[in-house]
């Protein structure tokens, strides 16, 4: 029964084909479930994280295991690969039996599927695992780079900005933006960010935006040349101080995440930014970092965000994608993905929502010196709107790159 939302009964065939805004109970979950069995579900995802592709390697053979699911790892190197499948695959015609079951997406390119009709759904509230997602502290779960989700995407993992450093060699780490530009005026050439054309570079100035800005509630609206001008002003006034004493004098920047950690390994900087709350714990585990780094998160807060799965309007395995989105938000799934020794990803899930058990699955993994603990991001700062990070990526290239 549909109850509160006026139907009396509805024929098994919409129940799985069609979009749906009402929880879906036992026998039409099981109904979804059925259905699902023996489908190939094609999972997009970017595969550039050894332990995240391991992490889904896993999540094939459990869903294999339980549900009769063959997931199929499709690696991507960026996520706009399968957006751009799914519009061509749109203007071809295709609009059933589509190449693409499921994306792992979030920011710019879930905000062109949704705005071009192009997601299946809203389908969250058909999920039973669905009820332990926190929507009160984790806004990002509902509200992605200010665009309200509405059920289109399933939240997974999420991310949010900390700042790695050195104990040995930092003894009072900056706890903002603003302290971090003195300390890289004391010790020149320690400190370094990521390229801006990367998106962890331009996440660095949005960080700085957030504390420098003017009026930081614009930033949740579009950017325009009018609040734009006004409310990057500081910034740069910020970073044309910032830039001659970073890592070779600003002149140049480490390609990607990795690469600063790499400079970090090497003992050529002595702290770094990350979108990973766990990168520190997981890559000193694993040689990549030394032991004596540690992490905090600045005292305003940091940027956030949340990863999603979405399924297109026309994927091929609807049900084999909604089980899939399910199995991830299942507690001892997302525990699994916490622990640092998987993929460290800090769950979506309001562990105060779960049940006693569930609960002591997220309080018995393993601790590590460098790693936060919940509580230090539960209530993220929310990503500005994605035109902010457009902007801001095209006037740092005018004004810093010949």
């Amino acid at each position: 029964m549909i109850g509160r939302y006026g139907a009396r009964c509805l024929c098994l065939a919409y129940l799985l084909l069609a979009p749906l805004a009402a929880r879906a109970d036992a026998s039409q979950w099981n109904a979804i479930v059925a259905k699902a069995r023996g489908q190939v579900v094609n999972f997009n995802a970017w595969a550039g994280d050894e332990k995240i592709n391991a992490f889904i390697e896993w999540t094939g053979a459990e869903v294999a295991r339980r549900y009769g699911i063959t997931l199929r790892h499709v690696k991507l190197r960026d996520t706009a690969e399968a957006v751009t499948r799914v519009i061509a695959e749109k203007a071809a015609g295709r609009n059933a039996d589509g190449t693409v079951d499921v994306i792992w997406i979030n920011g710019p390119n879930l905000l062109a599927l949704k705005e071009q009709r192009l997601l299946y759904g809203p389908f969250t509230a058909m999920l039973p695992n669905d009820r332990y997602v926190d929507t009160t502290h984790i806004r990002s779960n509902v509200v992605d780079f200010t665009i309200p989700v509405d059920g289109y995407a399933s939240p997974w993992r999420r991310a949010q900005i900390v700042l790695i450093y050195d104990s040995r060699r930092v003894g009072d780490p900056p706890h903002s933006m603003v302290e971090l530009l003195a300390w890289a005026k004391e010790h020149p050439g320690r400190a370094t960010h990521p390229n801006v054309r990367n998106f962890l570079g331009a996440t660095f100035l949005k960080q700085a935006l957030y504390e420098l800005a003017p009026d930081a509630e614009a930033l949740a609206a579009p950017a325009t040349d009018a609040n734009f001008a006004a409310n990057t002003a500081p910034l740069w006034d910020w970073y044309d101080q910032l830039r001659p004493v970073l890592w070779h004098h600003g002149d140049q920047f480490p390609d990607s995440g990795p690469a600063q950690r790499q400079l970090m390994n090497d003992g050529e900087i002595d702290l770094m930014i990350s979108f990973n709350p766990a990168e520190a714990a997981v890559a000193e585990a694993a040689g990549q970092l030394p032991d004596s780094v540690r992490t905090i998160v600045f005292d305003r807060g940091t940027i956030g965000n949340t990863s999603f799965v979405a399924i297109p309007y026309n994927a091929a395995h609807k049900e084999g994608a909604l089980v899939v989105a399910n199995f991830l938000l299942e507690p001892a799934v997302q525990a699994r993905a916490q622990d640092y020794r998987q993929t460290g990803a800090f769950t979506v899930l309001d562990l105060d929502s779960l049940s006693s058990n569930d609960r002591k699955l997220f309080d018995r993994l393993p601790t590590h010196p460098a790693l936060p603990i919940n509580a230090a991001l539960r209530t993220p700062l929310p990503e500005p709107h994605p035109s902010w990070m457009t902007r801001i990526a095209a006037q740092w290239e005018r004004r810093y790159t010949k």
